[in-house]
């Protein structure tokens, strides 16, 4: 048995370091913490990620990078995962404007939540039981609460624009406790990353 850790962006340098593209981001540093191969482009069906194979202790993970844009990331999920039981060691890592930077959630057998590249994955592998890291990447408004965009415009604006450099050190700290969560998710379970992850 092996666990598919599968970060969600979008590719090419134009992307990189946006909001769209922290789960990506999480998803390469688990890899180097972990001290993972190097990530190697792989075409599976026609379908190109960026994949990096090894362990976390004994068990096997294989961490992927869909080179594909994110509304089709089903297209790669597919390739990795396939069967629905397969989907139960499933790890989806992805952006959130639900939630406010430096929030991060785990959640199991849930919807999209409106997010394409989640949907994508939904249809492509045909069930949503499986786990989902949600990176919040919304202003911090009132009460904490996540300061959405009111236009379906700003949310675009929102999620392919950059990280503010004051925002850094928040981002840096919450991608540590999401990489903690995904391995938790290999080592002891999803119980455990939940709790980990979803503890402020």
């Amino acid at each position: 048995m092996s666990y598919v850790i599968l970060g969600l962006g979008n590719p090419g340098k134009e992307y990189e370091k946006t909001r769209h593209n922290a789960g990506r981001m999480l998803v390469e540093l688990l890899g180097k913490k972990e001290n993972f191969p190097e990530f190697t482009l792989r075409k599976a069906g026609g379908v190109p990620s960026l994949v990096s194979e090894g362990k976390f202790g004994k068990q096997k993970a294989l961490l992927a990078l869909p080179e594909i844009y994110m509304n089709t990331s089903g297209k790669a999920a597919k390739t990795f995962v396939k069967s629905k039981k397969a989907a139960a060691d499933l790890l989806v890592v992805r952006d959130d404007i639900d939630l406010p930077l430096g929030v991060i959630k785990m959640t199991f057998g849930r919807g999209a939540g409106g997010h394409h590249g989640v949907e994508s994955v939904m249809r492509a592998i045909g069930t949503k039981e499986f786990a989902q890291l949600k990176i919040g990447v919304s202003k911090t408004g009132k009460k904490n609460q996540a300061k959405k965009p009111g236009s379906d415009d700003g949310v675009v604006k929102l999620v392919i624009g950059k990280f503010a450099p004051s925002e850094e050190a928040t981002l840096k700290k919450v991608l540590k406790k999401g990489v903690e969560a995904a391995t938790l998710f290999v080592t002891d379970g999803l119980e455990r990353a939940t709790m980990h992850a979803n503890t402020r």
